[in-house]
């Protein structure tokens, strides 16, 4: 007698679809939640715009070329003597940068203007980092307007008004480049530490007449140090002639902006805690969203391989973009066009230059 197929009870296709679903959506909505900036980096494209493109000033420079030459080609009047320089910056605890960016602007800088708080963007209590080190800043003394901003603890959830604090700071700074003796008409130079205008850059705009009262800086873009450029994307350093209207920002203030003008090294620091105080200082702290990316191990192993130390996608407005800046940054072997006085303290700065991405561990200061 033959045997008769063994028949399975037949499963109806809307339990199994609904079996799927149980299985699916809570593994879907864990995904989202983990990496939900991730997915919204990825998406930019589609939900955001990007801001107006600026227009470029193209931007002349060689050696041995004369000033009055170097105006005009930029179609600008050479002046019969310089105009004043005042570089006001914020500072919280960059303190080689803040070395290599004074020794290279002095020559050309009237007054260095600079304020430090006793707290950060975040709230968080620090130490005066640039007081309790000035010695450090002898060779330029004279040249130093130096004013301290009171901050608040944030007794709010933590990172909650961070950009409230920044603004806080941003519009103290006004009263301290007031103090330091600027006059209308003077070149007054708005940047973070970290956003350092060459010195020929400063050196033109304090000697030509004839470009706009209120113009961008286009930096080039490094990481971690000059072995990772990135791009020519920095742009919010920016010169004005000052005036009544003149008011310390750190946002878009023109569509204009000179072309290639200066280094903006990001997260450039000598020791490993220097960036877990940067990590949780900043108004982007927030970034922080694993105890995990505190980690100096995790930290060194980033720095040196060029990756994100956030775990983000990058900030683009194109896909092509997107796709063209996903992955870890290319390494590069020049040390050209950098610093000058890096390069003459190159044993000092090892840790900014090509080969030197192991960063100490002890505090700095």
């Amino acid at each position: 007698m033959p045997l008769r197929p063994l028949r399975l009870p037949r499963r109806s296709p809307r339990k199994f679809v609904f079996i799927i679903l149980i299985l699916l959506v809570p593994s879907i909505l864990f995904g989202i939640f983990t990496h939900h900036q991730k997915i919204t980096y990825f998406l930019r494209p589609l939900w955001d715009k990007p801001p107006p493109l600026f227009s470029h000033f193209p931007h002349y420079y060689a050696e041995n070329v004369s000033m009055d030459h170097l105006c005009h080609l930029h179609g600008w009047a050479v002046r019969s003597h310089p105009r004043r320089v005042f570089d006001a910056i914020i500072f919280s605890n960059e303190l080689e940068l803040l070395e290599i960016r004074w020794h290279e602007l002095e020559p050309y800088v009237t007054k260095f203007v600079i304020m430090e708080s006793n707290t950060t963007f975040t709230g968080i209590p620090k130490p005066l980092y640039f007081d309790s080190n000035r010695a450090r800043f002898s060779f330029a003394e004279s040249k130093i307007s130096y004013g301290l901003f009171p901050g608040r603890v944030n007794s709010l959830k933590p990172h909650e008004d961070s950009f409230e604090l920044e603004r806080q700071q941003r519009i103290a700074m006004n009263r301290i480049i007031r103090q330091s003796g600027i006059s209308n008409g003077d070149l007054l130079i708005m940047s973070d530490v970290d956003e350092i205008p060459s010195p020929h850059t400063v050196k033109l705009l304090q000697w030509c007449d004839g470009f706009p009262p209120v113009m961008h800086l286009e930096l080039r873009h490094y990481m971690y140090s000059f072995e990772f450029p990135v791009d020519y994307s920095s742009w919010r350093a920016s010169a004005h002639i000052y005036g009544p209207s003149t008011w310390y920002r750190h946002s878009r203030l023109s569509d204009v902006i000179l072309s290639d003008s200066g280094w903006h090294c990001s997260f450039c620091f000598k020791n490993l805690q220097d960036f877990v105080f940067k990590m949780t200082a900043y108004s982007h702290a927030d970034r922080v969203r694993r105890r995990e990316f505190l980690d100096r191990q995790r930290i060194q192993k980033i720095i040196c391989k060029g990756d994100d130390l956030f775990d983000m996608l990058p900030e683009e407005y194109s896909f092509k973009e997107l796709f063209k800046k996903m992955g870890s940054i290319p390494r590069s072997s020049s040390g050209i066009n950098l610093p000058g006085y890096l390069l003459e303290n190159a044993d000092k700065y090892k840790f900014l230059l090509p080969g030197g991405c192991v960063r100490d561990r002890e505090i700095s200061g």
